[in-house]
């Protein structure tokens, strides 16, 4: 179902639960001005249809003793479907890759990585990915800090898009 045939309740509860996924079914459609089965059964439907994916808890990496993050840019050999698919498969056994993302143009997957130092990280390039079938180059870059986080998308870009096309 693409995002236009959601009604402006459900947009409103995918962007409640979006910036806090732990608020209670009353206080959710108290703040978007609906009973709470109607609610309810909005949220199961939008996650049915795929529309949230799941819920989590955004956790403080550095806190947590992840004082290392990277960006790996990886180029492959083949880009036939069935290598790249198999360089995905690898790259979710891998738990220091928390993120993997095919990309076009220069580069093919740029992987996000998270590790407790850059020794136990450095590891991982030479015995993991560097040795990687069909893995022909690594580029990485070090993040020095983070200027924005956010998770989700931007709910009132979408409102103001489709205000203008009404």
């Amino acid at each position: 179902m693409p995002a236009t045939r959601l009604d402006e309740i459900d947009r409103m509860i995918l962007a409640e639960l979006q910036s806090d996924g732990r608020m209670t079914n009353v206080e959710l459609a108290k703040r978007v001005g609906i009973s709470a089965p109607p609610c309810l059964r909005r949220v199961r439907t939008l996650e049915e249809s795929g529309y949230i994916k799941g819920y989590h808890a955004d956790v403080d990496a550095r806190e947590l003793g992840f004082e290392v993050q990277v960006y790996a840019m990886v180029g492959l050999q083949s880009q036939a479907e069935v290598d790249l698919s198999a360089f995905e498969a690898k790259c979710a056994r891998w738990p220091l890759v928390r993120e993997c993302h095919m990309l076009n143009g220069e580069v093919d997957f740029i992987l996000k990585c998270v590790a407790p130092d850059l020794s136990t990280f450095q590891r991982l390039l030479p015995e993991e990915l560097t040795a990687a079938h069909n893995v022909i180059s690594v580029k990485t870059s070090l993040v020095i800090r983070g200027a924005k986080d956010e998770p989700g998308v931007p709910f009132d870009v979408l409102e103001e898009r489709m205000s203008r096309s009404a």
